[in-house]
């Protein structure tokens, strides 16, 4: 099972797109919030979760998404570590600790990235090298990256990559294919442009 944390104002795509490719894998997928009900999307779209973190059973995989800069600072420095301590419960037994986008930087709060290679959405980059020494930052962007039973993933859409090769670790290289042709995944986007070259971690502002 794959248990995915989720709150108010996380990243949609960073919860249905791989939501989506694990489910043409014929992957149980849970989703887990603080407390049972409607959790938002930072575009406004709710998600409905039947089971609390104290309810929560164990995965086989911790999937950990990313979320607006003022949430992720919220939640990081939340007195009750609610998020933090459930991440750091799942990981003890999960056969692999995932995230994707700035759910790099929940994890790395949670202690859960020292010593490990990751990546992470470009614009909070900055935020993993000055914040956290003991995590390392693989250069150049990768759309995601495995670093023993650590897999993480860069912005938003390198979750449907990042899925497709957690696919491929648990269930092999046919059933991946099989999904990335049964959800047409041969992506030629219409515009190209380059990703901007960053210094400054977006928290400061907010938490300034």
């Amino acid at each position: 099972m794959i248990v995915m944390p989720v709150y108010d104002g996380v990243d949609l795509l960073d919860v249905t797109g791989p939501y989506e490719m694990f489910h043409w894998a014929q992957l149980d997928v849970l989703l887990v919030a603080e407390r049972v009900g409607l959790v938002t999307s930072n575009s406004g779209l709710a998600l409905h979760v039947d089971k609390a973190f104290s309810d929560a059973p164990t995965g086989d995989v911790l999937w950990t998404p990313g979320g607006e800069p003022a949430v992720l600072s919220r939640l990081m420095r939340d007195p009750s570590r609610a998020y933090l301590n459930f991440l750091i419960a799942q990981s003890k037994t999960a056969r692999y600790v995932a995230s994707v986008c700035e759910g790099a930087l929940l994890l790395a709060a949670a202690g859960l990235l020292d010593g490990y290679k990751v990546t992470t959405h470009w614009a909070v980059i900055p935020c993993l090298l000055q914040r956290f020494p003991h995590v390392k930052v693989a250069d150049g962007y990768p759309r995601f990256h495995l670093d023993r039973n650590r897999l993480t993933g860069g912005g938003i859409s390198s979750g449907l990559d990042e899925a497709l090769e957690l696919i491929r670790l648990l269930k092999g290289e046919e059933v991946a294919q099989s999904v990335q042709q049964t959800t047409q995944y041969y992506p030629k986007p219409p515009v190209h442009s380059e990703i901007p070259a960053t210094v400054t971690c977006p928290l400061d502002e907010i938490e300034a």
